[in-house]
């Protein structure tokens, strides 16, 4: 591979670079995942479905790709994984800075403490897809509190 392309690669594995800052670069790169959901909202719930789909592939594909030129599964800074999280945790859901805010902490919570069986995922599933299968794991736990949260409670004042 060119060191061109290797550096595509590395630009969007580390979500822009965020996966790069010293501490905590999920947190970092969660926050990129914010202007890139926002963006899928605004195209309306269908097609926010499939750039979902494609962002998770894409991510399987980049991050496996990472692994080949870094001989190393699921590095830290390797962020595109919280990116497609990020967005999973707020599909479907009514847009505003209450349930932006809401997907953050909750993906964050799931993502970093990773309750059974998202822990199973991270620890057995290797490649590119075990990269972001405990991430996508985590934004779906994530998506069904807020969607319980917003059907059925005022809190997230929608």
């Amino acid at each position: 591979m060119s060191e061109r392309f290797k550096n595509v690669y590395i630009f969007l594995a580390t979500g822009l670079y965020s996966g790069k800052v010293p501490f905590m670069p999920g947190t970092a790169g969660t926050l990129v995942g914010i202007p890139v959901a926002w963006l899928f909202f605004r195209s309306g719930p269908a097609i926010y479905i499939f750039l979902t789909f494609a962002l998770i592939l894409a991510a399987i594909y980049v991050a496996e790709v990472y692994e080949s030129f870094t001989n190393r599964h699921d590095r830290p800074e390797v962020v595109i994984d919280e990116i497609a999280g990020y967005v999973v945790t707020m599909a479907l859901l009514p847009w505003n800075w209450k349930t932006a805010l809401a997907g953050f902490v909750l993906f964050r919570i799931f993502d970093i403490i990773k309750p059974f069986p998202i822990s199973l995922a991270d620890k057995k599933v290797p490649g590119g897809f075990g990269v972001v299968l405990d991430d996508v794991m985590a934004g779906l736990a994530s998506n069904v509190i807020l969607q319980l949260l917003v059907t059925h409670t005022p809190w997230l004042g929608v």
